[in-house]
Formats: structure tokens, C-alpha cells, sequence
């Protein structure tokens, strides 16, 4: 039996008790049976009532539970639908009292939910609304009536992030523009003129409209400032070059390059103010330095066409180099020439330089040459001779590896150019071929000479006995000094005239050691060839040379002179 039924017996129990007790005090008094009566009908009257009347309460509990009930299953079921989450379902029986219990909880906690969510979407639009400010950019779409699904919140929360990390890169970005852009501006002493510029450089960086549009006008004005810098860099960096030139030509004292040394590096406002200045001066100096200047570019002319290898007949071609009439025309004319050819030795750079590296090459080859066919060579006792005698040999054979790279890039040069690479007037494997055949020529020259040289001996030995030899070699006496080679005079550029000649090229001048013998046709006492063979022509007339020695061979068999050529007849 449960408790409150044990309760309800002891209840009546109780009850029972008290009437009789009533009832016995009552006869002990003597009340007649009447008015026990009357007086048991008023017990009886004020238990029920009493007992109507918590019954009434009980029934009014009830009744606000079972309203409570209904009232909290509606609003669960709004904040469900509203919160986007599943009917609250009691889970197996339950009494009235329990069941309103659990559903007012559950509206307690949905409705806890409910609020935190609308708190937490109201601060996301916050911040979507100052991030989107800042921006420029739309705010985020979502319903602020409505209770936002914990879907919604999320995406809310990641697109919100997404803002943040935009504005941190913008921002990041603005920053490093401006610091640039004042960097340039500092630069070019430029002052902000425009509204956007004082934006940029003046107001405070937070109120910056980080939009894309004012990003790309933040990119724009930077690569304008950069160019405007560029230029100015350049038209700085070109005055000096004018300077550097104008002081070669007019021979400024070093003292007074450095009085403006300060002005020789940077690109500001104003360096290139005082680069101008400086330029100007110097001009109007060239102007009272004409002559002097023309002439400097002259020699720098002449070491161009050296270096570009010119032949006499392409250096006479530049009519003015001849001119005397000092004018600022004929300076502009020096001026372009030595521009062009400056352009045209950059262009030909490696072509040049693998021709320079043959020559110089060759004329190493030719003074060993020389050194093996000196027959005081025997006297060395320093061990020289081998190491001559193997440099000669690795030079002989390095001749014909540079001559073949030399002629394969030529040959393309000339395809991608549809025109021959001329040196010195000619095709440079002419040229090659031409100096070949020289060198065998005086080979062949010298082979004679000694042929001639012993058979006179020989004949005189005959004529008049043999006379005692002297030693080639004695204690105090020096060794027999081999004829000099008597240097070929320079041809002028202009007739009348001598060109100034600082190159180290010539045109094919000293690649050939030519003794006096063999200018006067090659043997002693022969008549003189009727050629003069002077540096800037002997490129160009090796076959000739070639044909006029072996007409003055000729010549000289028939006078009676004996030579290789007839000492066998």
C-alpha cells in the first residue's frame, strides 16, 4: 500500500476519533441527542468544507498545470521550428506535475538558446557591417527577424573570418604601397596634388577605404611614381654619361671632377637640377673648346675602327674626319659616327673579340716562329727553347680550332644577316688565308736566303780556300744580332695627313715581322718591288705581295743572281 493511502486511513482513523471523543464529551455534559445532533451536522459541515475547499485547490493546481502544459507545448514547438531543431517528446508516462516541469525547462533552455543565437547574429552583422564599411563591400545576406539556424551562425562566423583576413592582407598591402609611394615621392620631391594623394600620404591609415578599386588606384599611382623615378633615374644617369664624356674630351682636372662628386649618384629633383647645370656648363666649354673636342673624338673614332677591325677605304668614308672647319655641325657629326659605331662594336662585341683573340693568337705563333727559325737560338742554356718549342706547337694547333668556331658563328651571323662580316675589307677567311700563305711565302723566302747564303760561300771557299771560322760563340763577345725588321710606315687616313693610330690592330701591320729584304723584293742586292706595302694596305694586297715576290724570284734568276729556284739547273 503506498503512503499516501496509508495517510488517507489514519486520516479517517483520526476523524472517527474525534467524533467519538466529541460524542463522549458531549453525553458527559448531557446534551440531549438533539443538539448532538445539530452539533455533529456543524463538525460535519466545517470538515467539508474544509475538504472542499482543498480539493478546490488541488483542482485549480491541476487545472494551471495542465494550462501550463498546453501553454509551454505551444511555445516549445514555436522555438523548435524557430531554432530549427527537432518537437521536444517526453520520453515514456509521466504525471502532470513532471511533464509541466520538463516542459517549462525545455523552454527555459530554448528559450536561452533563442536569445544567444540573436545576440551572436547581432554582433556578426556588427562586425560585417564595419568590415564591409572599411571594405567596400556588400553586407552579408541573412534574415535579422529570424532566429538563425546554427548553419547559418556558422557560415556567418567563417564569412566574417574571411573579412577579417581580407582586410589584414589589404591593409597589409595599403601599408606597403604607401611606404613606397612616399619613398617615390621623397624620391622626386613630389608633394601630393591630388585628393586621393593626400589620402594616401596625409590621413590616418585606419580610415583608408581598403577596397579593391582603391587598391588598384594605390598599384597604379605606385607604378606611375616608379616609372616617373625610372625616367628620372635614366635622365640623371645620361647626364652623367654626358658629363664623364664631356670631361674626357675637354680634359678636366681630376680636382675639379670631384668639386661635383656629390651630385654623381642619387636621381632626386635636385641632383638632376645641378646634373643639368653641370652639363650645361660643360657645353658651352666644348663650344669654346671646339677644336679640341673634335679632336678627342677623333682618337676615339680611330680606336673604334681599329676595334671594329675598318678597312682604309671605310675610314676614308667619314669625309669629316678630315674636315678643319671646327663648327658645332661638324661636332654633331663626330657625334653621331662614334654613336654609331659604338652601337655597331656592341652588336658585333663577340665576333670582334674572337677575331681579336685570332690575331693576337697569330702573332704570338709568328714571334715563335721567328725564335725557332734564329739560329742563334742553340745558345740558349735556360731551358727557354723547349718551353718555346711546345708553346709553338700548342699555338699551332690552337689556330685552326679558333679559325673553325670563328668561321661557323660568322657563317651564321652572315645568314641571319644576308650580308658578308667584313674585316679590314675583306672576308675575314680570306684574311686568314692571305696571312697562311704570307707566312709560307717568308718560309719560303728564308729557306732561299740561306740556299743562297751557302752556295756564295761555298763558291768563295772555292775561289779562294777556306779562310779559319770564328767561333759563334766566344768569353766577352755577344752573339750575332739577327737584322731588325724595318717597321712598315702608317698610310694617313686623309692625304696629306697622319691619322692618329691608338688601336692594336692595324690593318694587318704587324702580324708579319717583314725584314728590309723582303719589302725591297726579298733578296740583297735586288731591285726595290714597285709597291709600297704600308700598314693599312698589306691586308688587302697579300695575293699581290705573294705574285710580285715571285716576279722579283724571277728577275733575279735571269740577272744572274742565284736562288733556290736555279741552283739546281
Amino acid at each position: 500500500m503506498r503512503r499516501s493511502e496509508v495517510l488517507a486511513e489514519e486520516s479517517i482513523v483520526c476523524l472517527q476519533k474525534a467524533l467519538n471523543h466529541l460524542r463522549e464529551i458531549w453525553e458527559l455534559i448531557g446534551i440531549p441527542e438533539d443538539q448532538r445532533l445539530q452539533r455533529t451536522e456543524v463538525v460535519k459541515k466545517h470538515i467539508k468544507e474544509l475538504l472542499d475547499m482543498m480539493i478546490a485547490e488541488e483542482e485549480s493546481l491541476k487545472e494551471r498545470l495542465i494550462k501550463s502544459i498546453s501553454v509551454c507545448q505551444k511555445e516549445l514547438n514555436t522555438l523548435c521550428s524557430e531554432l530549427h531543431v527537432e518537437p521536444f517528446q517526453e520520453e515514456g508516462e509521466t504525471t502532470i506535475l513532471q511533464l509541466e516541469k520538463d516542459l517549462r525547462t525545455q523552454v527555459e533552455l530554448m528559450r536561452k538558446q533563442k536569445k544567444e543565437r540573436k545576440q551572436e547574429l547581432k554582433l556578426l552583422q556588427e562586425q560585417d557591417q564595419e568590415l564591409c564599411e572599411i571594405l567596400c563591400m556588400p553586407h552579408y545576406d541573412i534574415d535579422s527577424a529570424s532566429v538563425p539556424s546554427l548553419e547559418e551562425l556558422n557560415q556567418f562566423r567563417q564569412h566574417v573570418t574571411t573579412l577579417r583576413e581580407t582586410k589584414a592582407s589589404r591593409r597589409e598591402e595599403f601599408v606597403s604601397i604607401k611606404r613606397q609611394i612616399i619613398l617615390c615621392m621623397e624620391e622626386l620631391d613630389h608633394t601630393p596634388d591630388t585628393s586621393f594623394e593626400r589620402d594616401v600620404v596625409c590621413e590616418d591609415e585606419d580610415a583608408f577605404c581598403l577596397s579593391l578599386e582603391n587598391i588598384a588606384t594605390l598599384q597604379k599611382l605606385l607604378r606611375q611614381l616608379e616609372m616617373q623615378k625610372s625616367q628620372n633615374e635614366a635622365v640623371c644617369e645620361g647626364l652623367r654619361t654626358q658629363i664623364r664624356e664631356l670631361w674626357d674630351r675637354l680634359q678636366i682636372p681630376e680636382e675639379e671632377r670631384e668639386a661635383v662628386a656629390t651630385i654623381m649618384s642619387g636621381s632626386k629633383a635636385k641632383v638632376r637640377k645641378a646634373l643639368q647645370l653641370e652639363v650645361d656648363r660643360l657645353e658651352e666649354l666644348k663650344m669654346q673648346n671646339m677644336k679640341k673636342v673634335i679632336e678627342a673624338i677623333r682618337v676615339e673614332l680611330v680606336q673604334y675602327w681599329d676595334q671594329c677591325f675598318y678597312s682604309q677605304e671605310q675610314r676614308q668614308a667619314f669625309a669629316p674626319f678630315c674636315a678643319e672647319d671646327y663648327t658645332e655641325s661638324l661636332l654633331q657629326l663626330h657625334d653621331a659616327e662614334i654613336v654609331r659605331l659604338k652601337n655597331y662594336y656592341e652588336v658585333h662585341k663577340e665576333l670582334f673579340e674572337g677575331v681579336q683573340k685570332w690575331e693576337e693568337t697569330w702573332r704570338l705563333f709568328l714571334e715563335f716562329e721567328r725564335k725557332a727559325s734564329d739560329p742563334n737560338r742553340f745558345t740558349n742554356r735556360g731551358g727557354n727553347l723547349l718551353k718555346e718549342e711546345k708553346q709553338r706547337a700548342k699555338l699551332q694547333k690552337m689556330l685552326p680550332k679558333l679559325e673553325e668556331e670563328l668561321k661557323a658563328r660568322i657563317e651564321l651571323w652572315e645568314q641571319e644577316h644576308s650580308k658578308a662580316f667584313m674585316v679590314n675589307g675583306q672576308k675575314f677567311m680570306e684574311y686568314v688565308a692571305e696571312q697562311w700563305e704570307m707566312h709560307r711565302l717568308e718560309k719560303e723566302r728564308a729557306k732561299q736566303e740561306r740556299q743562297l747564303k751557302n752556295k756564295k760561300q761555298t763558291e768563295t771557299e772555292m775561289l779562294y780556300g777556306s779562310a779559319p771560322r770564328t767561333p759563334s760563340k766566344r768569353r766577352g763577345l755577344a752573339p750575332n744580332t739577327p737584322g731588325k725588321a724595318r717597321k712598315p710606315v702608317a698610310a694617313s687616313t686623309c692625304s696629306g695627313k697622319k691619322t692618329p693610330r691608338t688601336g692594336r690592330h692595324g690593318a694587318n701591320k704587324e702580324n708579319l715581322e717583314l725584314n728590309g729584304s723582303i719589302l725591297s723584293g726579298g733578296y740583297p742586292g735586288s731591285a726595290p718591288l714597285q709597291r709600297n706595302f704600308s700598314i693599312n694596305s698589306v691586308a688587302s694586297t697579300y695575293s699581290e705581295f705573294a705574285r710580285e715576290l715571285s716576279k722579283a724570284s724571277k728577275s733575279d734568276a735571269t740577272s744572274g743572281i742565284l736562288n733556290s729556284t736555279n741552283i739546281q739547273s
